[in-house]
């Protein structure tokens, strides 16, 4: 007996002991190990701390950076000693009600490894592998006191490519392009891509809720470390804590373009009937008229009729249709009375026509204002809600969101965000949130046909993003050299509520924009990149059914781009629509899948096309 405690006790020296004055890793690999990122996790046996660093294909796409989190009871990112792991298999298949598909399958493996820190404190660091990207999570017991601060952090090869976003409260920047090393001092928006020798890596975050505070990225001039800043200096917490994942999605351009990932990552739908969820393209009448539009029944009332014309589902009001609500009892019965909006919405219902209406945060921000406004707005018959200027992303707040986003559902509203974070998960967890804002979008006057080039493959990435397309009638656009630019935005742009920027007398100029809009689906099968690079280039192709619609945006002069058409064998009829001498031209041209399409686009302009199976005497795409 002795001797079997003396060796057990051997046993356990060896362990804890000599064993962590050395370095130890580990290695979690993704299900297709032959194609996907690798993450290898090292404990410095030295110093007990842990980094995290990303391959693909033999290649380094992330170098070894830091991992960690302080509490304000330890700081766990030194000191830890290795307790054990545990793996299992991740498999989740669901439905979107927005996206780039509407149909999915997350296949992630997962490894949980166990930690213990100073003063016995406990941490396990869960890593996420999927064919398509990395991410990780602090899970920390119940006792482990507020969050100080994060170690978090992604160090890249000096010389890869980054497009950056300054960070603003709204997510609103441009993104710029500059190596990861040479970027400005600053702080830049979580959502930076960046390309190296093993691929294409975009930061982002997933599982953001109440329960902590939002991520940006804070990087040194020289360095090409860009670690994670957090809103708030101190985030609250009282209980075990699951932080948000730290993700990296992966890949060559078309894999992190078309990847799900952070959607994959976050918790499945909290709204178990959505059948009353119906996404679709919406007239926007804000940039057609601003305010007066707003205030104007008699033409809100014009707006309704052309959008049943076109065969759009909902007409968006902004701002100007209510008055100070502090001057409303909302609880009156006859409250109505003081607005025109139910009148609207009966007008809209007889033409097959749902009504959207904005509202600031300011009017929701607390239990008793949701409790006036929501239900008195499901009761008048309203579908949605844009909700605007937030504009913060700190542990309060988003609690904000977590109660509006359970209010939202249980009115049966659809949920537009302005002024707002990034979906970052969100729209798997509150299938109703049909958008985002959170982009330099069309009615912002500093957009750039580069920054235009990069959305695509950065802040459209992790989720639906209400751009607004279709402003022809706003001379400052990039693309006001290339209508056929402006439509193929339409497509380009992913939103489950498509606001279409435009004036009806814009449209009735532009006949064949107006009907090419007029087909655009409520929701996309698929969706593939069939050529860009990051603010040069972009064109993808949408599935809806046995059609797919194309957008491309083009940055420099004129020419002939040449677009591989990544469509299923066989033979295509590609109605295209480009810019002509006077105006809009349709150009249809048969093609074969995989052969390559010759477009001609006008300088910093783009096309759109609908491409459908060719067959004898098949001259349109077009339906009914």
């Amino acid at each position: 007996m002795a001797f079997l405690l003396c060796g057990v006790l051997a046993m356990t020296l060896f362990i804890t002991g000599p064993a962590q004055a050395k370095d130890s890793a580990w290695t979690v690999r993704g299900p297709s190990p032959h194609s996907g990122p690798l993450a290898q996790l090292r404990l410095d046996g030295a110093s007990g701390a842990l980094t995290l660093q990303v391959s693909r294909g033999g290649r380094t796409v992330v170098e070894p950076s830091p991992v960690g989190i302080v509490t304000e009871r330890a700081d766990l990112s030194h000191g830890l000693r290795y307790l054990g792991r545990h793996d299992r298999t991740v498999v989740e298949r669901y439905r979107s009600t927005a996206g780039k598909q509407r149909s999915r399958t997350a296949r992630m493996t997962e490894t949980r490894f166990r930690f213990r820190g100073g003063g016995n404190a406990r941490l396990d660091l869960v890593v996420r592998v999927s064919d398509d990207g990395v991410a990780y999570r602090y899970d920390l017991p119940s006792g482990s006191g507020d969050v100080l601060g994060e170690a978090s952090a992604f160090t890249l090869p000096p010389d890869a490519a980054a497009w950056l976003g300054d960070y603003r409260k709204d997510n609103e920047n441009l993104f710029k392009e500059y190596t990861a090393a040479t970027a400005p001092t600053g702080e830049y928006m979580a959502q930076a891509l960046f390309e190296t020798g093993g691929g294409y890596a975009l930061i982002a975050e997933s599982d953001l809720t109440g329960r902590y505070s939002a991520a940006r990225l804070t990087h040194q001039q020289g360095l090409p470390t860009y670690r994670i800043g957090l809103w708030d200096e101190r985030v609250e917490s009282d209980g075990p804590l699951s932080t948000p994942w730290r993700a990296l999605i992966v890949g060559d351009l078309s894999t992190v373009t078309q990847s799900t990932f952070t959607d994959d990552l976050a918790p499945a739908s909290r709204v178990a009937d959505t059948s009353w969820i119906r996404p679709g393209p919406a007239l926007w009448t804000w940039l057609a008229g601003g305010k007066p539009a707003g205030q104007s029944l008699s033409m809100q009332q014009g707006y309704v009729d052309y959008a049943a014309q076109r065969g759009w589902p909902y007409v968006v009001v902004d701002a100007g249709w209510y008055f100070d609500p502090d001057q409303w009892d909302v609880t009156d019965p006859d409250w109505q009375r003081n607005s025109w909006i139910p009148q609207l919405v009966d007008y809209a219902r007889e033409r097959h026509v749902g009504i959207q209406v904005w509202i600031h945060h300011r009017d929701l921000d607390t239990a008793e204002e949701r409790e006036q406004w929501l239900p008195t707005l499901e009761r008048w018959g309203v579908k949605g809600v844009k909700i605007d200027f937030m504009d913060s992303e700190s542990q309060e707040t988003l609690r904000w969101y977590d109660e509006i986003l359970r209010a939202t559902a249980a009115h049966h509203l659809l949920v537009n965000f302005h002024g707002s974070t990034i979906p970052k998960g969100i729209q798997r967890t509150w299938p109703q949130v049909m958008s985002m804002e959170g982009v330099n979008g069309e009615e912002k006057r500093t957009n750039t046909p580069q920054h235009l080039a990069t959305l695509p493959f950065t802040r459209n990435v992790i989720g639906s993003m209400d751009f607004t397309p279709g402003a022809f009638h706003r001379p400052e656009r990039p693309n006001a050299a290339s209508d056929a630019g402006e439509v193929g935005l339409s497509v380009l742009y992913e939103s489950g509520i498509q606001n279409l920027a435009g004036t009806p007398e814009s449209y009735e100029a532009r006949p064949l924009a107006r009907r090419f809009l007029e087909q655009i689906p409520a929701t996309w099968d698929r969706t593939r990149l069939l050529a860009g690079r990051p603010g040069e280039s972009a064109v993808l192709a949408r599935a809806s059914g046995s059609r797919w619609f194309i957008g491309g945006t083009f940055t420099g002069p004129a020419h002939t781009a040449e677009v591989p058409l990544r469509l299923e064998p066989g033979r295509w009829l590609v109605d295209l629509v480009l810019d002509g001498p006077d105006g809009l031209v349709r150009t249809p041209t048969v093609v074969r899948g995989g052969q390559t399409l010759s477009v001609p686009v006008a300088a910093d302009g783009g096309f759109a096309a609908i491409a459908c199976r060719w067959r004898p005497g098949l001259s349109t795409c077009d339906r009914p």
